[in-house]
C-alpha cells in the first residue's frame, strides 16, 4: 500500500540525528534458542515489513523539507554473522551502533548471529531508524517477527496479513492543550525553566574525558543481567519503599556517579545532578495507541537533583517517582516532544556540552511471549545509539523471563571504557544492595 508524507518535527530530528551523529537508533537484540531457518526468517520480515507501513517506507530530502516515501524502498536484508563465543555479540551490537542507516534505501536492518559448534543459539539483531520506532516498538518487532517465522513452519502459503493504518506525527496526537497560544506559551515556559536551572544549579556530570568531533564519535554498550531471584527481590523492595523502578534505577545510578565522582570525605557542599527519564506515551494518548503500531511515541522529562551526604536511597527513589508524576500532570511529558529538536540542535551548535548527568530509559516489564513453536525467545534487551551524547551515563533496562537486562551506553572517546566498567560494577553492587539489605544506604555508602 503507498504511504507518504512528511516527517514531523521530532521524526525529522531523528533522521539529522541519524545521518549527521549516527545517533539514537534502536539496536535491540534476543536471545533464541532453536535452529533457525535462514531463508524462512527473510519471508518473515518481508511479511513484517508489508505488515508496517513504516517499515516499507524510506525517507527522501525534498525542497528542505524530509519526507516518508514507499516507492524505491528495498527489500529488508538479513545478514548471517557466524561467532566463536556467545559473549561475541556485543561487538556486533556495538558495530551495528555505529553504522549510519542508509535511510533513501530502507529504515531497518537485520542481522541472524550464530555461535560455531551451537547450533541451538541464535542472537537476532535489529537497526532501526529512530523515526519509526522506540524501544517498546522495537521490542515488540521481534515477537511479530519470530511469530511470522512460526506461522510460516506451520503453513507453507501463509501470507494472509494486512497493512496496519499508517500513524500520524506523534506532535498531531498530542493533547489539544499543547497547541495553539496556550500551547506554546508551555513550551516556551518549559524551556527556559530547564535552561535556567542548567544555568543556576550547573549540575555535575562525568565530564569529556577527550574530546573529538561529533563523526570521530563511537557508541559502546556494556551488558549486564540481574538473575530471576535478585530481579523479583528488587521489585518488592521498590513496591515496600513506595517508589517504582524506575525512580530506584534513577536513584541508583546518580548515587553510583557521585559516589565514583565525589568520594564522601571530599563533599563540602551539596552536589547537584540532573536525572532525564524516558517515557512511554501510548497510554497517555486518546485514543491511546496499540503496541503492535510502530512509531516513535516515547517522551522525556528531565529533573534536577540536590545531593548530599545524607541523602538516603529511598528517599531519592521516592522523589523521582514524585517528580515523574509532576511532569506528566503539569504536561511536560508533551511538552518536551515540541522542544526535543531545539535541545539536538542545541548540543549541535555546542558539542562539549554533557546534556545531562544520567539517563535512564526502563521499558519495564516486557509483554510478549517467549514460546514461538520450537523456538524459544530467552531475552531480550535494545539500547539506542548515543554517540552524539558525550560525557552522559546512559542505561536501557528491560525485565523479560524474570530477569532484569541493562544496556549501558557510553560515548567514546569522552568515557574511557574502564571508566564506565567500574561505574557499572558499582552500579550493580548498588542494586544488589539495596534490594538485600533492610538498612537506608547512603551517599557515602554506595
Amino acid at each position: 500500500m503507498p504511504f507518504n508524507r512528511k516527517l514531523g518535527r521530532l521524526e525529522q530530528a531523528m533522521e539529522i540525528l541519524n545521518s549527521r551523529a549516527k545517533t539514537w537508533n534502536l539496536v535491540t537484540i534476543s536471545r533464541i534458542k532453536g535452529q533457525i531457518n535462514s531463508e524462512i526468517l527473510q519471508q518473515s520480515l518481508e511479511i513484517v515489513q508489508y505488515h508496517h507501513p513504516l517499515l516499507n517506507a524510506r525517507i527522501i530530502h525534498l525542497r528542505n523539507s524530509y519526507y516518508f516515501q514507499t516507492v524505491g524502498t528495498e527489500t529488508i536484508s538479513l545478514n548471517i554473522v557466524g561467532i566463536p563465543d556467545v559473549q561475541g555479540w556485543t561487538t556486533i551490537f556495538n558495530q551495528e551502533m555505529n553504522q549510519v542507516i542508509d535511510s533513501s534505501r530502507s529504515l531497518l536492518r537485520v542481522v541472524l548471529i550464530y555461535i560455531f559448534n551451537q547450533p541451538n543459539i541464535n542472537y537476532l539483531l535489529t537497526t532501526v531508524h529512530h523515526a519509526i520506532t522506540d524501544g517498546l516498538s522495537s521490542i515488540q518487532l521481534h515477537s511479530e517477527i519470530l511469530s511470522s517465522y512460526q506461522k510460516l513452519r506451520i503453513e507453507e502459503n501463509y501470507h494472509a496479513i494486512t497493512a496496519l493504518t499508517p500513524i500520524a506525527p506523534v506532535e498531531t496526537l498530542l493533547p489539544r492543550f499543547t497547541r495553539g497560544i496556550r500551547g506554546s506559551f508551555s513550551k516556551i515556559k518549559l524551556l527556559l525553566r530547564l535552561g535556567l536551572a542548567k544555568i543556576i544549579l550547573r549540575p555535575k556530570t562525568l565530564g569529556i574525558a577527550k574530546y573529538v568531533s561529533i563523526d570521530e564519535r563511537r557508541s559502546e554498550i556494556i551488558h549486564r543481567q540481574l538473575d530471576p531471584d535478585l530481579t523479583e527481590q528488587f521489585i518488592q523492595r521498590c513496591r515496600q519503599e513506595s517508589t517504582t523502578v524506575h525512580g530506584a534505577l534513577c536513584a541508583a545510578l546518580m548515587l553510583t556517579f557521585l559516589a565514583n565522582q565525589f568520594p564522601a570525605k571530599r563533599i563540602r557542599q551539596p552536589i547537584n545532578v540532573n536525572c532525564l527519564s524516558y517515557l512511554d506515551l501510548r497510554s497517555r494518548l486518546n485514543p491511546p495507541i496499540a503496541a503492535e503500531n510502530m512509531s516513535i511515541l516515547a517522551s522525556s522529562i528531565m529533573d534536577f537533583y540536590q545531593l548530599n551526604t545524607n541523602t538516603s536511597f529511598w528517599d531519592l527513589a521516592r522523589k523521582v517517582k514524585q517528580n515523574l508524576a509532576k511532569g506528566i500532570q503539569q504536561g511536560d511529558i508533551f511538552h518536551m516532544i515540541s522542544i526535543a529538536k531545539l535541545l539536538i540542535d542545541f548540543l549541535f551548535f555546542f558539542p562539549q556540552q554533557v546534556a545531562a548527568t544520567v539517563s535512564v530509559s526502563n521499558v519495564g516489564k516486557v509483554k510478549i511471549p517467549h514460546i514461538y513453536g520450537d523456538l524459544e525467545l530467552e531475552t531480550i534487551s535494545f539500547a539506542g545509539s548515543q554517540a552524539l551524547y558525550a560525557g552522559m551515563l546512559v542505561v536501557h533496562a528491560a525485565t523479560f523471563q524474570k530477569k532484569m537486562l541493562f544496556n549501558f551506553v557510553f560515548s567514546q572517546p569522552a568515557i574511557a571504557t574502564e571508566t564506565m566498567e567500574k561505574i557499572v560494577e558499582d552500579f550493580i553492587s548498588c542494586l544488589y544492595r539495596v534490594a538485600a539489605d533492610n538498612s537506608l544506604p547512603q551517599f557515602g555508602g554506595i
